[in-house]
């Protein structure tokens, strides 16, 4: 099966969990919605084509290993707004502010985690394989993307070209391993890396080890723009092979 690897590496990158109050959390591994999101924007697809996300990311197969651990940093965020600001909103209209003047004496406040310095391979497969966009289409976008692509907020763009090639295996963990070989200045060699990867793989016990499953709730319903269902996966330990002559 051809696999599509990705390389985002980034000085500042966020993979978005659950939304907890003000506290915008991140998880380790990208979700299934972000991947569908960025290689949509790279095709230059629109918010507003709900059927055609939707479709994308039900036909994404696909795991993800942290090359580069990096660091998790906090942002404070704070906004003072009055009853006259106004903002534009991601639906195309200009959003105001109702409310009594109790309702302004305090700022806004948001707490944004986010990863610095770090490195993470995707590994992704389509099924079915031969529709329409497919892995050759989607490589192509990532190398001449329709917008700027960015890494999980607009600001985090990326360092390098996402696109590190297509390989020809059986699992996405075979595919990762694959793909370390072919990272462009890959960091110093770890013996195994975190990584994460769909549940009923049955990979290689020589790739991986320490398995435990996990659910999570990272596919988006595009329609009314929220999360929602259940996601089986694997997460372990991916072991960096040893360089051959």
């Amino acid at each position: 099966m051809r696999h599509l690897l990705l390389d985002l590496d980034a000085p500042l990158m966020s993979f978005g969990g659950d939304l907890v109050d003000a506290y915008g959390v991140v998880r380790d591994f990208p979700a299934k919605s972000m991947l569908a999101g960025l290689l949509a924007n790279a095709l230059g697809w629109e918010r507003h084509d709900a059927d055609a996300h939707a479709a994308l990311q039900a036909r994404i197969v696909m795991g993800s290993a942290r090359v580069g651990e990096g660091q998790r940093q906090r942002e404070f965020q704070t906004a003072q707004l009055g009853a006259n600001d106004r903002g534009w909103t991601t639906r195309g209209r200009v959003e105001g502010r109702a409310g009594g003047a109790e309702t302004y004496r305090s700022p806004h406040i948001r707490y944004r985690d986010m990863d610095a310095d770090a490195r993470v391979l995707i590994a992704v497969r389509l099924n079915p394989a031969e529709l329409a966009p497919d892995l050759d289409t989607l490589a192509a976008a990532l190398a001449r993307p329709e917008r700027p692509l960015f890494i999980g907020r607009k600001p985090f763009v990326p360092s390098r070209p996402l696109c590190c090639g297509i390989v020809e295996v059986e699992t996405i963990p075979a595919a990762l391993v694959a793909g370390l070989a072919m990272l462009d200045a890959p960091p110093p060699r770890r013996d195994t890396l975190r990584a994460q990867w769909p549940v009923g793989e049955a990979p290689d016990a020589a790739l991986v080890s320490g398995a435990q499953e996990e659910e999570l709730t990272d596919e988006r319903h595009w329609p009314s723009g929220v999360h929602a269902g259940l996601r089986r996966v694997m997460q372990g330990r991916l072991h960096w092979p040893e360089a051959t002559a």
